[in-house]
Parts: C-alpha cells; structure tokens; sequence
C-alpha cells in the first residue's frame, strides 16, 4: 500500500481562483462638512464685502413699511389713512422697481443705485417732517410716491453672485440658497425692530432708522467695485423690443411669485388671528418667527445638498410641496399644533423661492438678469401685500378660525400658475443650457 502510494506521481494541489467582489467606488468624502459650500461661496475675492455692505442696506426694506404704517396710525390715530398711504407706496414700487432694474443692466449698478437712493432720502426726509409738521393727508401720498424708488439691492446681490460664479452652476445654487436666508433674517428682524423704534422711541424713529440703514447700506455697496457686473449698453438686436414677461415661462413665474406672496401675507395675519384667538396674543411673534426658522433651516440645507433633476422640475416640486404644507394648518386647535406646523410650512417655502430666482436667471437674457429679477420681486411685493388685506378680510368676516383659508387658496393658485407654464419654462431652460 505504501509502495502504491509512492508510485502516484505527486501533483501540485491549485486552489480554485478567487472570485474578485467588485466593491462600490468609494465617493470622495465631502471635506469641510455642511458648511463647506458657504466657505467656498465666500472665498471669492469682495463676496463678503458686497454681502454685508448689502444686508445693511436690505434690512430697511423690511421696516419700511411696519415703520410708515406705525407713524402714521400713531401721530394721525388712523390705521385706514396709514393703510391707504402704505398702498401707494406698494403701487409705485411696482412701477418703478422694473423701471430701475433696466437701469442697472444698462448703466450699471453703483450709476443708478446712488441716485435712486439719494431720491429716497429725500422723500423720506419729507414725509417725516410732513407727519412731524402735521401738513394735509395729500403732502403724505406725495412723500410716499417719492421715496418708493428704492433701488432692489436683493436683486443686484443675486446678480453680482450670478456674475462672479457665471460657470458653476453649484455655486450659484449656494448663492441662491444664502440669499434666501438673508430675506428671511431680515423680515424676522426688520418689522420687530421698527415696532420698537417707533412704540418706545417716537413713531418717526422706525423711518428715520430705515432710511438712515438704507442709504448707508446702498453707498457701502456701491462702492465695491470690483465685483459689481459689466453693464449692457448695448443690447443684442430685438431683445429690448420685446416686453420681459413676453419671454417664455417667465409670465407664469411672475404669476406664481405673486400668488406666493399672497401665500406669505395671509399667513402672517392668519397667524396673527389665529394665536390671539387661541389666547396667546402675547406669543405672536414668536410663532411668526417659527416660519422663517424653518425657511432659514431649509434654505441652509438646500443649498448645501447637490443639484440634481432639472430646475423646472425642482420648482415644480417646491410649489407642490408649499400648497401641501399649508394645508394642516387649517386644522390647527392649539399653539402647541400650530407652531410645529408653521415651521415645516416655512421650511417648504424656502426651495420654492431658492430654485424660482434661479429659474429667472436661466430665463431671461443676461443683459437683462437685474430688471428679470426685480420684475418677480416686485411682483412677490404685490403678493404680500394683497394677501395681508384679503387674510385680515377673512379673519374679520369668516372668524379666526377659517384664516388660514387665505394662504391655502394662494399656495392652490401658486401651484396652478406653475402648471400652466411648466412646459414653457422647460423648453426655454433647455434651450439657455
């Protein structure tokens, strides 16, 4: 046995091949963190200078009109003649916001931004010493007329981000999502603080404050620059032909930033009727200010995620999921339900607005991004404005509890306007990659 076995000739035993597991590439972590597209935002040479030279001249917007109403309301005890004064304000600024937009894209932005904001002063300077010297209720619908041309320093930021980062389209994604949180840290601060100037100061305090902040915030912007954009004097042929809202999708955007904005006026007041009723009218602000939290947590995060889908779609889905947000808050029978509920409102309203400014950015001509995005501002202005009347008409005829109808009904607008120019917007944005 043994000898047969040492007969065999001995042959080397191979293991089978290992099979190879491909594993996943691994993806580069993300160095820096969640904050880390914000610093590469800011490395631009000048970002951070034009940003807060901005945000100085931007938080006045918000306390202009808290501060003109609340002057008024306190030296003429009328809240209507206030209101009324307010409006004309609101309807010349819709004029004359577009109107200072093309401006800028033709001359360039510190060339008009200077002036217009040297006019401003000087309305405001008039209408304080109208209501201080208790001149006739027409002097004050001048003023207001006069001091309504304020330059859009929101819109000259977003073009200088759209400049400076015109081949990175993330970029510009993080500029816009930063933006977003600006508006919404000035309108949590601007209004409370004109509320105080003009209730413990004297109700001129509030206006004077404003357009003390406004016209240093403008001067300090303007003179940076080295990131301000090249202007366009000279227009490609047949571009200035043509009215903007004729572009495109653009109509329906302007439609739904308007319905947006009704969305945001109700709101508040809905809000407003809702905590009182609910008897917490002490806690209304800070149920306010559950909102814009949200829509500041949400903008941060939406602007440090990756793009991805096409932008049409995003604004779809960011409408969508604001007119769906609104909803619960119909139900709402206590401040504990209510608060939650307004800050997962807030937060769906912030990729609605981030991914709606940069759809106007990809929809009209660059020689014409300034007046584009002052024309949809201004139009959210509107917005805001007719909804803070139609909310407090319902809250007063349809009782507090039926309020937040108002916002409900212009988020189903905002959904349907973006609708109808859906097709329209995506074509064009195809077209413009």
């Amino acid at each position: 046995m043994i000898l047969f076995l040492a007969s065999r000739p001995v042959v080397r035993r191979v293991p089978p091949p290992r099979r190879r597991v491909r594993r996943p590439a691994r993806r580069p972590a993300r160095r820096g963190g969640f904050l880390a597209p914000y610093r590469r935002l800011f490395a631009a040479p000048g970002a951070a200078a034009f940003t807060l030279a901005a945000f100085v001249g931007r938080l006045p917007g918000a306390m202009l009109g808290v501060a003109n109403v609340l002057m008024i309301a306190i030296a003429r005890d009328s809240y209507a003649l206030a209101g009324a004064v307010s409006a004309t304000g609101v309807a010349v600024t819709a004029v004359t916001g577009p109107l200072l937009g093309r401006l800028v894209d033709r001359h360039g932005q510190a060339r008009v931004a200077v002036p217009a904001v040297a006019v401003f002063a000087l309305g405001s300077t008039a209408m304080v010493l109208c209501v201080h010297h208790d001149a006739p209720a027409w002097a004050l619908f001048l003023c207001a007329a006069g001091s309504s041309g304020v330059p859009s320093l929101g819109s000259m930021t977003r073009a200088r981000w759209a400049a400076l980062h015109h081949d990175n389209a993330a970029a510009r994604h993080t500029a816009a999502s930063f933006e977003q949180v600006v508006d919404e840290v000035c309108f949590m601060v601007g209004p409370a603080l004109a509320m105080v100037l003009c209730t413990t100061v004297f109700p001129e305090a509030g206006l004077l404050t404003a357009a003390a902040l406004l016209v240093t915030g403008t001067l300090l912007f303007a003179a940076q620059r080295r990131t301000e954009p090249p202007p366009h004097p000279r227009p490609a042929a047949g571009e200035r032909a043509v009215p903007l809202t004729r572009t495109p999708g653009l109509w329906a955007l302007l439609l739904t930033f308007l319905a947006t904005g009704a969305v945001f006026g109700s709101m508040e007041v809905a809000t407003v009727a809702t905590v009182r009723s609910l008897g917490g009218a002490e806690a209304s602000s800070a149920v306010l200010a559950l909102q814009a939290a949200g829509s500041c947590v949400a903008g941060l995060a939406f602007g440090a995620l990756p793009l991805r889908g096409a932008l049409p779609t995003r604004f779809m889905a960011g409408v969508a999921a604001m007119a769906v947000a609104v909803l619960p808050l119909l139900a709402a029978d206590s401040l504990a339900t209510l608060a939650p509920l307004l800050f997962l409102a807030g937060m769906a309203t912030a990729p609605t607005m981030i991914t709606g400014m940069s759809l106007v950015h990809r929809l009209v001509p660059a020689a014409r991004l300034n007046e584009g995005m002052t024309t949809v501002y201004t139009g959210l202005l509107i917005g805001i404005s007719a909804g803070a009347a139609a909310g407090g008409w319902t809250a007063d005829h349809l009782g507090p509890t039926s309020a937040y109808t108002t916002p409900a009904s212009a988020a189903a607008l905002a959904l349907a306007a973006a609708l109808s120019g859906r097709r329209a917007a995506h074509h064009r944005a195809q077209a413009v990659t």
